[in-house]
């Protein structure tokens, strides 16, 4: 298998580490071929807090990929989160020096690195800069500028910040695990990419991607990228809930928040109960369904809510903004029992789980399927977009080599044409002749100038001795 065919994927999660391999099979579709995980030690809500574990954690991931596949792995896509990332909406201009000629990628490619250069705050970066409309000479609503005329093009931009200190933190684990980072792309934009529809996209959507330490929200409308966002609650905080709640340590909270959590309290009677084994010999301890229920349930509005209230920041009430598609729900979190229900419940939209299947071939193993792996699994489609991208570019050179050979066309029929317009032989000879008939009597007449300049010398000589 060449190695250039094939994508890797490093979700850096705060309760797993996942290295996913894939490539695109005949039929479209992204079929994994390795996979690899591993208990994420070192992340804190998206933020690299151990680097030494952080690296561990990935070794083992990628080393289990590369011995499913078969395959050594040397770079990888990583996708970033976290409670730094921030967004913001931003315009800027160009002005092209001609305008006829048709607007070309070098253009948008100009329009984006001037956003690139903008000053952020003390210790940020810019991450991503996604373009939204084009205007053109004042044209508005443009979604592709391409090919058209004008001299001054201008965007809207949705612009990813993040940390400096985060990145580099999550570079440096990367480098220090012998890898090398192809791309580095923000987590709900990799999910967005995996669970949702170009219609969803089209009518406006929502993705909420709730991991281990937080909750990543995408906004659609469109087809563009609006609005992002990252709150630093996640799937833990329900499990450290539970825990305190119950008095039990986190192991077990774990299990029982995936065994019989459920997000509606009311589903549960009172007479409903769980025995947890004790510890080092201890007797059992006995916990009420319902009032597991009910710790579960008001995290989860807590998250819901500030989902919410981001919902409202986009400002989804205008009728431009309206979003048809409802919400999407993925990653681990989602998979909580009735957390669907209580999502429509709260603000009253449409609601689904997201599941990467639609991109997946048949015979992927089911796991792979499951909302967990939504991130691991867009980030290998971004890897793969990549890849493709470079491989246009690379047979760009043959379209410029025909416009060379066209210059080069041009060049010869423009000698040949001055060529024609130069005298033939025959012609210069005669010409030559004709000089060389005339050469005497040019002589004569250069004699009788000089002749008459030296008798107006002397002439003026002689009046000055006389005066």
């Amino acid at each position: 298998m060449n190695p250039d065919e094939i994508a890797v994927g490093l979700d850096i999660g705060t309760t797993k580490i996942a290295a996913m391999i894939g490539k695109t099979n005949q039929y479209g579709k992204l079929e994994i071929i390795g996979m690899g995980k591993a208990r994420s030690l070192g992340v804190h809500r998206g933020v690299v807090t151990n680097i030494t574990q952080t690296i561990e954690s990935i070794k083992q991931a990628v080393e289990e990929a590369e011995n499913q596949s078969g395959q050594s792995i040397s770079s990888v896509v990583v996708g970033i989160a976290g409670q730094h990332i921030r967004s913001l909406q931003h315009a800027d201009y160009i002005v092209r020096p001609n305008a006829d000629d048709v607007i070309e990628n070098k253009d948008i490619d100009e329009l984006i690195e001037n956003v690139h250069n903008l000053v952020m705050m003390p210790g940020e970066e810019i991450i991503h800069v996604l373009p939204q409309e084009f205007k053109v000479d004042g044209q508005s609503e443009i979604r592709e500028p391409r090919g058209m005329y004008g001299s001054r093009l201008e965007a809207n931009f949705h612009i990813v910040v993040g940390q400096i200190s985060s990145i580099k933190n999550i570079f440096r684990c990367v480098r220090s695990s012998n890898l090398e980072v192809a791309d580095i792309t923000l987590e709900p934009l990799a999910s967005a990419e995996a669970v949702l529809s170009q219609e969803e996209k089209e009518a406006g959507v929502v993705l909420v991607d709730i991991g281990g330490g937080t909750t990543d929200i995408a906004i659609f409308k469109d087809g563009i990228i609006r609005h992002t966002a990252v709150i630093p609650f996640g799937g833990n905080v329900i499990t450290e809930d539970i825990k305190e709640g119950c008095t039990i340590i986190e192991k077990q909270a774990e299990l029982l928040k995936i065994k019989f959590g459920s997000a509606w309290p009311g589903e549960n009677k009172d007479n409903e109960i769980v025995s947890i084994p004790g510890l080092r010999g201890r007797e059992p301890k006995e916990i009420s369904m319902k009032m597991l229920s009910k710790i579960i349930h008001a995290r989860v509005v807590e998250i819901i809510e500030q989902v919410y209230l981001e919902i409202k920041n986009y400002g989804y009430d205008e009728n431009k903004k309206k979003l048809i598609a409802g919400i999407v729900l993925t990653g681990g979190g989602s998979q909580l029992k009735h957390i669907k229900q209580l999502v429509e419940f709260v603000t009253g939209m449409d609601t689904r789980i997201g599941y990467p299947n639609e991109h997946l071939a048949s015979q992927s193993d089911k796991e792979f399927s499951t909302p967990s792996y939504a991130t691991a699994v867009g980030l290998v489609m971004k890897g793969l977009q990549k890849i493709q991208h470079q491989k246009s570019q690379e047979a760009a050179p043959e379209g410029q080599a025909e416009e060379e050979n066209t210059e080069d066309a041009t060049a010869t029929a423009q000698q040949a044409k001055d060529a024609a317009e130069e005298p033939t032989e025959a012609e210069s000879q005669e010409q030559k002749q004709e000089n060389e008939t005339n050469t005497p009597a040019k002589e004569a007449k250069a004699k009788r100038s000089g002749f008459l300049e030296n008798w107006a010398e002397k002439f003026r000589k002689f009046l000055n001795e006389d005066l």
